[in-house]
């Protein structure tokens, strides 16, 4: 299989992972018999009929792709083992609030293993049947997070079904493990193997239960040619349906209309979701389990050969974990994190980075829809792919997002953007979406655009834009203009300082002293690294009823109470334990965080730096009054990478700088050198968020100031 082969078809199973859920989201949980009075069978997304947004957060989609991640956090060329999965729900979830069902300890397996893990049971034990009884262990939560996985092992079921195994024994244990492997080996060769019943056969020998077993042989049979899905569906209802298992959702009855699904649907793509989001039971988990095998199997053509499921998505989806900045993300990034991994897992180098939006697969758009919040309701836009989907056009040997405009003059303007913050009305519904910003003033944002080869003479120009919202309406803030020409041109703009909300939207808007019909091409938007310089000061409470004003949303806090303060800007307090609050992106990396910290009762209190989740950071810690340490936090371990005694006082600011700049860190107080250290171990951090940190108690912070330390060129 050669390398954009496999890109393509990662890319297809993550738009079919999403694609799936999106469709059975709005019905999990509903009857079948509602489902079919309401709607029949899903054909099409049927949110707007119930209010609710095609895009939200889903722990299907959150955790798919936060917990592989553990690939590339324990930088693993080897097996991967359960106890680093179960370090890396430990990194990303917030208690409480994130990924997962929080149904209680003795009724959501996924709770129970994770309070497991908390006091300290490592996976596999956290997912035990010999812990947790035997009903918990074997409901459907094991086979909805491992697509990630195996799309790192294509064409290698075996290494599939072990990582498979590896992170389902976190929470889960017997037949439901089986499962999960059934499923990931199909999804690994899938990748070089068209036949369902090839794929089925591979699946099954990952299989020893024997329930599962029957289960497999049962549904290929009832599924013969011609069968019809509703009465496949009512033989899995009587034979292994909720009722003949305990549990509130048993991963058997689920795997039975996963397999009759793909079995039914044969090679469309919309027919097998289709058929998996109308069935009931775990509507959303089981369509994008389907989406995802049959977007690997069958390809990008699949996915645009019947209804558009697409264009309401744009790619775009939220990973909802404590590592914030990586909340706001589309199809295209989580391929490029799922290839690194299987480079890593390959021993293969890194691939070069890529632009933030290079829209370099076929029909992407990164996100990147019509924005009438800037352009003109008077003239027409559109959005596509210099590389189409397939079928389309050939295009030429270069990848863009193609903005199509149509009576563009210098008073009416044509703009698309893209998100890069959750306004406050997209915060979900069923789970909690939490985020910080992808974009931030003093961050340089570099674009190449160009027109589009036959375009009209005339001259546009483009310029970039920021939204912000502010007393219910959007706000732009406009960059330098960029006129076009035939051949690529590039802008830098450093994003000025936009008030104290977050930057909600990137876009760019096109105009024309003369009237314009034509096509522009985006071909690269970019930013990377720390602001050149960002700040925030002042209170931030307007009233003593609001303790979480709009700024408060562009962090992302498991301290427990993380709230704006009466006198400081800020008040982190955690009852037993430790909890951060943390903003900022996984690529802010040499750069200088600062804030005045006001300490209460407390044992530990300081700043983070470099932070990627919330058990991975460094940190300038205070302890007891009477010491200051900087510390490398890495999952559950902790070194000390220089200390020394240092007497501080209740009620007292002090002004605290944190630098990282390559291996060095710094910390300085009161503008004085206090510790400085060089970490050059293997498991060092390169990059990540800045914010705050407290240990059983609390401590005020007085506004803060990201510097960034790399060069000029960022």
């Amino acid at each position: 299989m050669n390398e954009q082969d496999y890109t393509e078809r990662t890319y297809a199973g993550v738009l079919g992972k999403i694609v799936g859920v999106y469709l059975g989201r709005p019905v999990e949980g509903w009857a079948y018999a509602d489902i079919v009075e309401r709607f029949g069978r899903l054909t099409h997304y049927v949110n707007d009929q119930l209010g609710i947004p095609v895009v939200t957060a889903d722990d299907d989609i959150s955790g798919t792709f936060a917990f592989s991640r553990a690939v590339l956090d324990h930088a693993r060329t080897g097996p991967l083992t359960a106890r680093q999965v179960g370090e890396t729900w430990l990194n990303y979830i917030v208690e409480d609030r994130t990924i997962l069902w929080w149904g209680g300890r003795g009724r959501s397996t996924e709770h129970t293993a994770y309070l497991n893990l908390k006091n300290g049971v490592p996976a596999p034990g956290s997912g035990s049947a010999r812990r947790n009884g035997r009903t918990l262990p074997v409901q459907v939560g094991a086979q909805i997070f491992v697509d990630g996985f195996a799309m790192m092992s294509p064409g290698d079921p075996d290494r599939a079904a072990a990582h498979a195994r590896a992170a389902a024994s976190v929470s889960h244990d017997g037949v439901a493990v089986d499962a999960a492997a059934f499923i990931a080996a199909m999804e690994a060769l899938a990748y070089i193997e068209p036949d369902l019943h090839a794929l089925i056969e591979t699946g099954r020998a990952q299989v020893a239960d024997p329930v599962l077993q029957h289960i497999i042989d049962d549904v290929l049979a009832w599924c013969a040619p011609g069968a019809d899905w509703r009465e496949v569906r009512e033989r899995i209802e009587k034979t292994y349906g909720y009722s003949v298992f305990d549990g509130p959702c048993p991963a058997t009855t689920n795997n039975a209309a996963v397999l009759a699904a793909l079995l039914l649907g044969g090679d469309s793509f919309h027919r097998a979701v289709s058929i998996a989001a109308s069935a009931g039971w775990d509507t959303d988990s089981n369509a994008g389990v389907v989406g995802a095998l049959n977007g690997i199997r069958l390809g990008l053509g699949a996915l645009d050969a019947e209804a558009d499921l697409r264009s309401p998505v744009a790619d775009r989806l939220l990973v909802v974990t404590a590592d914030g900045g990586e909340c706001m993300s589309d199809a295209v990034q989580q391929t490029r994190a799922i290839a690194a991994g299987r480079r890593l897992l390959d021993g293969l180098p890194p691939a070069p980075r890529e632009a933030r939006f290079a829209f370099e697969l076929p029909g992407s758009v990164q996100g990147f829809t019509p924005c009438l919040d800037v352009g003109s309701p008077y003239t027409r836009v559109a959005v596509a792919n210099v590389r189409p989907r397939p079928g389309g056009p050939a295009g030429p040997d270069a990848s863009g997002l193609v903005i199509t405009c149509a009576g563009v003059t210098e008073s009416v303007a044509a703009a698309v953007s893209t998100p890069v913050f959750l306004p406050r009305a997209d915060g979900g519904d069923n789970f909690s979406t939490i985020a910080s910003p992808t974009l931030y003033p003093g961050q340089r944002v570099r674009l190449t655009a160009r027109l589009a080869l036959g375009t009209s003479h005339a001259a546009p120009t483009l310029r970039p834009y920021v939204l912000i919202e502010t007393d219910a309406r959007m706000e732009a803030t406009f960059g330098p203009e960029l006129l076009l020409a035939d051949e690529p041109r590039e802008l830098v703009w450093e994003v000025p300082e936009v008030g104290a909300n977050p930057i909600l939207r990137f876009g760019v808007a096109v105009t024309s002293m003369g009237r314009f019909d034509g096509d522009v091409v985006l071909e690269r938007v970019d930013w990377s690294g720390a602001p050149v310089r960002h700040a925030r000061s002042g209170v931030l409470m307007t009233s003593i009823w609001d303790l979480t004003p709009e700024p408060l949303r562009a962090w992302v806090n498991s301290a427990k109470n993380f709230e704006a303060d009466f006198r400081y800007s800020y008040s982190v307090s955690h009852p037993e334990g430790t909890g951060l609050a943390t903003i900022g992106t996984r690529d802010w990396d040499d750069y200088t965080f600062t804030s005045t910290l006001v300490f209460n009762p407390h044992e530990r209190g300081g700043l983070v730096v470099r932070a990627r989740g919330h058990r991975r950071y460094y940190a300038a810690v205070f302890e007891s009054w009477q010491r200051i340490s900087l510390v490398r936090r890495d999952h559950d371990r902790e070194a000390i990478l220089a200390s020394a005694p240092f007497a501080y006082t209740e009620d007292v600011p002090y002004r605290v700088t944190v630098s990282c700049h390559r291996d060095r860190l710094t910390v300085r107080i009161d503008d004085a050198e206090v510790l400085t250290a060089s970490d050059t171990a293997e498991n060092a951090h390169s990059s990540g968020g800045a914010g705050f940190l407290v240990t059983t108690g609390t401590v005020l912070a007085d506004g803060f100031e990201v510097g960034s330390l790399a060069g000029p060129d960022r």
